[in-house]
């Protein structure tokens, strides 16, 4: 493996490996049906998730609270960037009764930034969490939340609902995340972490996407630094560029080389370690909790 890049494939042309399949089935058509149903957002379609046929076939979704436009614009994220509308007080509710008609087991939570807003959207984060244990108390929840700025406070509000997982994506290694992830930090989101399991989160988790131009060795830095900080669960997986707007992919990263930092991931001590083309932060989430 390439001490030096992550990949040696060209990034003009989709290799065999990211092909995925249409969404198709009866399950998928249902959740389909709920999420048009009760006006959901969900981080599947905003984010052109390869696994969203798979994910959504077996019944499953990751919901996306407080609305669908963020006030951030990083460079790899599809999600609108602009004025967010008021915040719907109603949505704690809407998204508890769309888990328990859905049956889900095992749910996930995510939202957009909302840096437009005091609290950062910790309140209605909180209130969604409370909802979906009052209404689906057998589902078990993982909760990708922003970094709030760092503010411990609203960090304390998810704590304190107690969610099994809670997650906040680094998205990429320290060099790159200026330009990645502009108006985010990329200490200040280990700190989030670090503050987050120091201070009785079950579990802790976190994604970084590969092909944006890092190298095995700065992965290896950032997988190292994450232990340090006592993250249980990592995700890597590629990134694909959503539309030309978005940051160009770099390369390619074989399957090889993520099988590779798999390895060396669960040998640093990370409880699960999910590492391949197709990974997005809450494929397989569901063994997450274990």
């Amino acid at each position: 493996m390439s001490e030096t890049a992550t990949s040696t494939t060209t990034p003009t042309r989709k290799p065999k490996w990211l092909r995925v399949k249409l969404p198709t089935g009866e399950n998928y058509k249902h959740v389909r049906s709920l999420v048009d149903q009760y006006k959901l957002h969900t981080i599947c379609e905003s984010g052109h998730c390869p696994n969203m046929g798979e994910c959504w076939g077996e019944g499953t979704a990751t919901f996306m609270i407080l609305g669908n436009i963020c006030t951030r614009s990083c460079g790899f994220c599809n999600v609108a960037t602009g004025r967010p509308l008021p915040v719907d007080w109603d949505e704690p509710d809407r998204v508890g009764r769309s888990i328990k008609l859905m049956k889900v087991k095992h749910a996930v939570l995510t939202s957009v930034d909302r840096d437009d807003l005091p609290d950062g959207g910790s309140i209605l984060w909180a209130e969604t969490i409370k909802a979906v244990r009052r209404i689906s108390p057998g589902t078990t929840m993982e909760t990708l939340i922003p970094d709030f700025r760092g503010n411990e406070s609203q960090l304390d509000r998810i704590l304190e609902a107690a969610p099994e997982v809670i997650s906040h994506n680094m998205e990429t290694v320290r060099r790159l995340t200026r330009q990645v992830r502009i108006q985010a930090q990329y200490d200040r989101s280990l700190a989030v972490l670090k503050y987050l399991k120091d201070n009785g989160a079950h579990r802790t988790k976190t994604g970084i996407m590969l092909g944006l131009g890092e190298t095995v060795d700065e992965v290896r830095e950032s997988l190292y630094e994450l232990r340090e900080a006592r993250v249980d669960v990592v995700t890597l997986g590629q990134y694909l560029q959503p539309t030309p707007k978005h940051l160009p992919v770099q390369h390619f990263v074989e399957p090889e080389v993520f099988q590779q930092l798999e390895v060396e991931a669960k040998a640093l001590g990370f409880i699960h370690v999910e590492s391949g083309p197709l990974v997005r932060s809450s494929y397989h989430a569901e063994k997450h909790i274990l």
